[in-house]
Formats: structure tokens, C-alpha cells, sequence
């Protein structure tokens, strides 16, 4: 489902170069935040507005964002972990 919605920011040339390199991630952040608002099926995705499309591709940004944030926060404390323990 996820994958027509990547395919329709691709083709309306929303994503960056990076996010097409991480379709994968893209993809599942995607059906994430469809799943929030309750789009279930490629029909509805297809009939979504140029608009609406933005919006759902902020949120997936935003997720990705968080996410990232939080591996490095995760990265930096194991870093610390193993510092004090050496």
C-alpha cells in the first residue's frame, strides 16, 4: 500500500535524492503514518490531493527526523557506557 504512496512523492517530485535512496525506510514510516490517519488501500491513496500528499510526506519526515534523533541519542550513550567501563 505504502509502496504507491512512495511512488506518488516520487512522481510528483516531493522526495530528496537521500529519502529515494531509503525507500525501504521511507516506505515503512509511510504506512505508519497512513495507518494513523486511516488510509488502508491504494484506491483511496490514489484520490489523496496533491496537498494531502505533502502533508502525509511532512509527518513521515518528521517521524524520520525523531527516529534519527534518537539513534544518535541511543549511539551517544552506549559511547558513554563503554568509556566508563574501559
Amino acid at each position: 500500500m505504502s509502496e504507491f504512496a512512495f511512488f506518488r512523492f516520487m512522481s510528483n517530485n516531493m522526495l530528496t535524492v537521500e529519502e529515494q535512496q531509503h525507500k525501504d525506510e521511507i516506505i515503512t514510516l509511510t504506512e505508519q503514518v497512513l495507518e494513523v490517519k486511516g488510509i488502508e488501500c491504494d484506491s483511496k491513496i490514489s484520490k489523496i490531493s496533491e496537498e494531502q500528499l505533502r502533508q502525509i510526506l511532512e509527518e513521515v519526515r518528521k517521524l524520520r527526523k525523531k527516529k534519527k534523533i534518537e539513534e544518535a541519542n541511543d549511539n551517544e550513550r552506549q559511547q558513554q557506557i563503554d568509556v566508563a567501563t574501559q
